[in-house]
């Protein structure tokens, strides 16, 4: 190691471990090609593209590349219920790659979801992809431990995600330590402080985040930096300097519907806000039955294809109860239930279909565009709600999209909640594709040799 790669190695900005892409497909769009040949090249390398941009075929694409190149197998990890719809892209842009099985020796491109990982040797594999990679924002979880010990494993790694960060750091922290970068603990020291020290930053007023640790004001500049080594961010192709022609988002229509509770709280004379968490839980079991009539009437008046999501089994029951010709996944049912669904959902023949299913189960990673009415119980979970509505709400939408909120009176400050993180997450991410942009361009200073003068004071 020479003194220049000992001064590169101490940046700790992404390494260019990757090589010179083999193969680049015309069925790429320019934007998807320029990140598609980045994250090549970079080897360990983080997309955070929006739904609809088309981060499937460009994971595959990257993984083929790796193929190719390494003569190993590559193993995409996805969702639940995305695995199928993975393979059925792979099929569609001619790119070799099976259903990933553990008693089988892997070859090519294998594609398995998270729940499974932990019956695969990583060591086997050249690269991993994690598609919807938020799933690594749980920094104490074990299903970030047991990915990132995985991914260690491999020379190549790719993480894809749209909601990179939506109201905090740790799913950064925790890509970056996914991808062999910076752990999560040693960005929190290097760029951040306890918000305690600092509470009136402009961090702070800017985004109203209640998160223990704040960007330092005078490390803004290396943060982005340093998140632009190793990861690109982009809503539209314009972010990245394309045209956003066929990339241009139909409208979103949100109606918002309050119930009434047929029954009060206990000991109350009329229906009052929840004020807690308790009374939030409470009034939610409460109204399941009034909640349930609204979304079901919600549907019967669209009359087409709808997406009725739930959080509840008990709010799911109901609901299948209420919708005739309704068919509802719970997490319960298997694997294969569970993408069986998502096609009849997708190319079924019956015009009125409506699937019944909870976010956390279809909330992430799947194209339901066919479809443009959707009903939604609100909860404190913003990345759920995005999620859930991206489903729909996504480029290759060709119909406005009609979502629809339903909630009771003592479920009003979940619904203000949601609002107030939507606004946050998008001046964030806004944020964060501006800064990424503009550091995009910054080259790693190269040391030169050059001769010390000495003062002349000191010659004496």
């Amino acid at each position: 190691m020479n003194y220049q790669e000992f001064l590169a190695k101490k940046t700790d900005y992404g390494s260019d471990s990757g090589f010179e892409p083999l193969w680049m497909p015309d069925f790429l769009f320019g934007f998807q090609q320029y990140l598609t040949d980045w994250a090549i090249r970079k080897g360990r390398a983080a997309i955070f593209a929006d739904c609809g941009m088309g981060k499937t075929p460009m994971q595959l694409v990257w993984a083929d590349n790796v193929v190719r190149k390494t003569n190993r197998p590559v193993l995409i990890l996805t969702p639940l219920a995305v695995s199928g719809q993975t393979l059925d892209e792979a099929e569609k842009f001619g790119i070799e790659a099976h259903r990933a099985r553990p008693e089988h020796q892997p070859s090519a491109i294998q594609v398995t979801n998270y729940e499974q990982l932990h019956k695969y040797d990583a060591s086997q594999y050249a690269g991993i992809v994690c598609d919807e990679s938020s799933i690594l924002k749980n920094f104490d979880g074990r299903r970030k431990s047991e990915i990132t010990d995985a991914m260690r494993q491999v020379p190549y790694r790719l993480l894809c995600t749209a909601t990179a960060a939506p109201n905090d750091w740790v799913e950064l922290g925790t890509s970056s330590e996914a991808l062999g970068y910076l752990g999560h603990m040693d960005m929190i020291t290097r760029f951040f402080t306890d918000r305690e020290r600092f509470s009136q930053s402009k961090w702070k007023r800017a985004y109203g985040r209640r998160d223990k640790y704040i960007l330092k004001m005078h490390a803004e500049e290396a943060f982005w930096r340093w998140i632009a080594s190793w990861a690109r961010a982009s809503r539209r192709p314009s972010d990245l300097g394309y045209n956003d022609n066929g990339f241009i988002l139909p409208e979103l229509i949100e109606t918002h519907t309050e119930v009434q509770a047929i029954k009060p709280t206990q000991g109350m004379l009329f229906d009052v806000p929840a004020v807690s968490f308790h009374e939030e839980r409470e009034a939610v079991r409460r109204t399941i039955q009034e909640r349930c009539e609204k979304a079901a009437e919600k549907v019967a008046a669209n009359g087409n294809i709808s997406m009725v999501w739930c959080h509840l089994n008990d709010e799911g029951d109901t609901l299948q109860k209420l919708i005739p010709g309704s068919v509802q996944i719970s997490g319960s049912d298997s694997d294969e239930a569970k993408e069986e669904a998502a096609r009849w959902f997708v190319n079924g023949a019956d015009e009125k279909r409506v699937l019944i299913s909870k976010p956390r189960i279809f909330g992430f990673g799947l194209n339901f565009q066919h479809c443009h009415h959707m009903t939604y119980f609100p909860t404190h979970s913003y990345e759920q709600y995005y999620q859930a509505t991206r489903r729909l709400w996504r480029f290759g939408q060709e119909n406005p999209v009609t979502v629809h909120l339903i909630y009771t009176n003592g479920g009003k400050r979940m619904l203000q909640n949601l609002e107030r993180k939507a606004k946050q997450a998008d001046q964030m991410f806004e944020d964060m594709v501006g800064h990424m942009g503009r550091e995009l361009n910054i080259q790693k200073s190269t040391y030169t040799k050059r001769r010390v003068e000495v003062p002349q004071w000191m010659s004496k």
